[in-house]
């Protein structure tokens, strides 16, 4: 059986069981309480499990792609020196929120494996958790697996997402490979290659909290995953997971760009294996929206990439090998994920850009770890943080090498290192809040009762409700309404929650936000102006019409700057966040280099003139699947379910959207980009303006211009001329200053020149010039005839002190040294390197008198 007939066995299977076929989520779950990454088949149904959300069908069945990097289940340090551990891997699941259970569960497991895929039922054991003697019971008495085949573990089967979470006992499947793979005796104390782990049966039972403590979930589930690569192993005989259908291709493209071959060397044949399973999870990891960077996820994909190509390179890689490893994993994988096959020349763009970056430094960085491993065993702490500042070596891999070599790295001295430099370009933390625990179950109490909130707000502005709860302090202060039908939308998307003005016959409340305390429950959070809003009474709820037609009107606009930025820089800008306001919008993209001013002129035109068109913005709901067809674009870090709401903007923008929207195009009215600017790597920022913003801005604009053409004595039209007419006038009469004031210092020049004493040294004091005027001074003075040597000083404004010093060439005395004898005295310093002519400062005026004298005396003594 291959992989694509391995996947519609299981989904088809559980489907004729009443299951719902529900698609992989992607790698970045959405909940709170998720792990980095999506890590298992049961994190996109966080939600049901937790009782957070009612589950839209009891029972569903997955093929779930994963990775486990970082965190509670971290497999890459065994990736490529075990059969089995990969990065990145898929998962075949099925799940039950609160329907069936133990029982069920076990039966189909069995029956799918022996009567469906084939398993020689004698060969598999079981395993379960210590004091779980009721799944022990319905394998030995139900199934009919003897009990010696049966074991019990404690920790090994008590399966647990994170440090907190959903969890619970689990059941263990287990296929006996025989004596040639190990010694026996079953899974507990068997040879680890002998016994495969093919499936674990998780009867989620407990919620894990941040304390340690196990609460009881409000409904026990069951979460099922099976391994889908050591399933397909076993199923096509081969040895490995890397001689399976899904990972051999990409061991033989790894083959073919080091020149090396598989089964030749045990440590080559490990570097292979790591850039087969690096593969996967780099390309699939760019193609669900994440990006190398230095933090959280896109730090992991950095680690990944560059992880891959130090173990090609090292192998004898001389090219890039991203690019082909990735289009490797699209035609192995692309059928059965067609998003991968859609993204194939972005994501291959990507990671060819990381790698580019990385193998800029490869030489130089292996170049310095060499040095530190041939000075000891010791790396140090210095040279690990200038690998990972300079070179691009994360900390993981600098460790790596440092371990294959028998070393260690001053972790001690790195982490000193980095913090240092932490401090120095020290970010302002971001926060997300998260929903207010003492809240939680009141939250999930009303979901319980009275469902979802229904929105009415895409075709009302007002309408009657229910109160069904207010939250918060009595007597005052903000407080948390709930209605049962609202037509205040709440933030998403984007775009801000809605505000406005809830009453009931016995009081007043001005909605401040209306948010999610829980997906699908509007929470309005507002403050009682007037008596008192309590459950149970008839209400009636007033958006801010005004604001909302303002915020209509930008989220349509936000659109169309999706769509032109699309179409004038490329189909790789992909949204990377929004924001929908009354007063603007912002949008954040991916792009790799500054949009220009003739790109944003572009982007612009593009948008009016759909604007002008004045077509119907229209929306219609769609099954998921038949909106992407159509083109729609989802945007990134939403949640979406099996039926969606398209909304179509002009000729070209199809976008899922829960948003609000003008009825047509006209309605939005004029839009100006107003900045550009670039926000993180590889991460762009457009802000722009709509409609009577867009005009307010124009018109301030042009009473500015205005104003500045009637100072000018001119017109708006003629400003940029009268400009230029003003300037050629303010030159001209800088340049009759300057011959004026030239003329003045010449004069004066002489003056003191002729106080020279017949010595050729004058030192005085000037006052009210600035520095540099003082310098002019002092280089005209030692211009007149008889005088080689000039020290002035003086006070160009109160509190601050100015020297110059003077000297003809070649007379021995230096400038510099003259001006620093004053500028001590006076509390200041400078001198420069000009033997001759020096300017130095000072800040207390009070002893310029006696710093100008100390010269005198220096100037008279004999000659250094």
């Amino acid at each position: 059986m291959d992989s694509n007939g391995l996947r519609r066995a299981f989904l088809d299977f559980f489907v004729a069981r009443g299951h719902v076929e529900v698609p992989s989520a992607g790698l970045v779950p959405h909940h709170p309480r998720a792990p980095l990454f999506t890590n298992a088949g049961m994190n996109q149904f966080l939600p049901y499990f937790l009782g957070e959300e009612v589950a839209p069908y009891p029972r569903a069945t997955s093929v779930q792609k994963c990775v486990r990097v970082r965190g509670r289940h971290d497999d890459i340090e065994q990736v490529g020196r075990t059969p089995k551990h990969a990065t990145f891997f898929e998962m075949l699941g099925n799940f039950s929120f609160g329907d069936y259970f133990k029982r069920d569960a076990i039966i189909w497991a069995w029956e799918l494996l022996t009567e469906v895929l084939g398993f020689d039922g004698d060969r598999l054991w079981v395993t379960v958790y210590t004091t779980d003697d009721e799944a022990a019971d319905i394998w030995a008495d139900v199934v009919g697996i003897p009990r010696a085949r049966i074991q019990r573990t404690e920790e090994d089967n008590f399966w647990e997402m994170g440090d907190t979470g959903p969890c619970g006992p689990d059941s263990e499947i287990h296929f006996d490979r025989g004596p040639d793979w190990g010694i026996g005796g079953g899974p507990v104390g068997g040879a680890d290659t002998r016994y495969v782990e093919l499936w674990n049966l998780v009867f989620q039972t407990y919620d894990r909290q941040a304390s340690g403590e196990l609460a009881p979930l409000p409904k026990p589930g069951i979460d099922t995953g099976a391994g889908f690569e050591r399933v397909l192993t076993i199923l096509q005989g081969v040895p490995t997971v890397w001689e399976t259908d899904v990972l051999r291709p990409l061991v033989a493209r790894a083959e073919s760009l080091t020149g090396r071959t598989y089964g030749e060397d045990a440590e080559a044949d490990v570097a292979l294996r790591v850039v087969a399973d690096h593969a996967r999870t780099m390309s699939f990891m760019i193609s669900d929206g994440v990006f190398p960077s230095n933090e959280d996820r896109g730090y992991v994909l950095r680690r990944i990439i560059r992880r891959a190509v130090l173990r090609a390179s090292l192998l004898g890689a001389t090219r890039l090998v991203c690019p082909s490893m990735v289009e490797a994993v699209v035609d192995v994988m692309g059928d059965a994920y067609p998003d991968l096959a859609k993204n194939a020349d972005f994501v291959s763009g990507v990671a060819a850009r990381e790698e580019e970056r990385f193998r800029s430094n490869l030489r130089s960085g292996m170049a310095l770890l060499e040095a530190e491993l041939a000075g000891g065993a010791l790396v140090s702490g210095e040279a690990a943080f200038k690998l990972h500042d300079t070179h691009g070596f994360p900390i993981e891999l600098t460790r790596e090498i440092a371990a294959g070599r028998g070393a260690t790295v001053d972790e001690a001295g790195f982490a000193g290192a980095m913090e240092r430099q932490r401090v120095q370009s020290r970010e302002a933390a971001k926060g997300q809040a998260g929903t207010d625990e003492a809240n939680l179950g009141a939250y999930r109490e009303l979901v319980e009762q009275f469902g979802p909130t229904t929105f009415i707000g895409y075709g009302a502005l007002d309408g009657e409700a229910r109160v069904l709860a207010v939250i918060g302090p009595e007597g005052g202060g903000q407080v948390e309404i709930f209605l049962d039908h609202t037509p205040f939308y709440a933030e998403a998307g984007g775009q801000v929650g809605d505000t406005g003005v809830i009453s009931t016959s016995t009081g007043r409340a001005r909605v401040l936000d209306t948010t999610y305390a829980l997906p699908g429950l509007h929470r309005h959070l507002a403050v009682v102006e007037e008596g008192f809003i309590a459950p149970g009474q008839e209400a009636r709820a007033v958006v801010d019409a005004v604001r909302r037609a303002a915020i209509r009107r930008n989220h349509t606009g936000t659109h169309l700057l999706h769509w032109a930025l699309r179409e004038v820089l490329g189909p790789h800008v992909k949204q990377h966040g929004s924001l929908v306001a009354p007063d603007r919008l912002r949008f954040d993209f991916t792009h790799y280099a500054p949009v220009t001013r003739a790109e944003l002129d572009q982007v612009e035109d593009l948008v009016n003139t759909e604007i002008l068109g004045d077509m119907a913005v229209w929306t219609e709901e769609l099954p998921r699947a038949e909106a992407e067809a159509k083109g729609a674009i989802a945007f990134f870090g939403e949640k979406y379910g099996e039926h969606v709401r398209v909304v179509h903007a002009g000729e070209g923008s199809i976008e899922l959207c829960g948003g609000t929207h003008v009825e047509r195009l006209g309605m939005i009215g004029p839009v100006e980009v107003i900045s550009e600017s670039s926000i993180g790597s590889n991460l762009r920022r457009v802000e722009a303006l709509t409609g009577a913003a867009t005009l307010e801005r124009l018109r301030l604009n042009e009473a500015r211009l205005a104003h500045a053409a009637a100072l000018l004595k001119s017109t708006p039209d003629d400003l940029a001329a009268a400009i230029e007419r003003r300037l050629n006038e303010v030159r001209e009469l800088q340049d009759e200053l300057r011959s004026a004031r030239q003329a003045g210092l010449a004069g004066e020049a002489a003056v003191l020149a002729a106080a020279a004493a017949g010595d050729g040294a004058v030192v005085a004091r000037r006052d009210g010039l600035t520095a540099d005027s003082l310098r002019d001074l002092a280089v005209a003075v030692r211009s007149q005839p008889g005088v080689h040597t000039v020290v002035l000083g003086g006070s160009p404004e109160a509190g601050k002190v100015a020297l110059v010093a003077a000297v003809e060439p070649g007379h021995g005395l230096e400038a510099p040294r003259l001006v620093s004898t004053a500028a001590r005295l006076v509390g200041g310093g400078g001198g420069g390197r000009n033997p001759e002519l020096a300017m130095a400062g000072g800040r207390d005026v009070s002893r310029l008198d006696e710093a100008l004298e100390a010269v005198r005396s220096e100037i008279k003594g004999p000659t250094p």
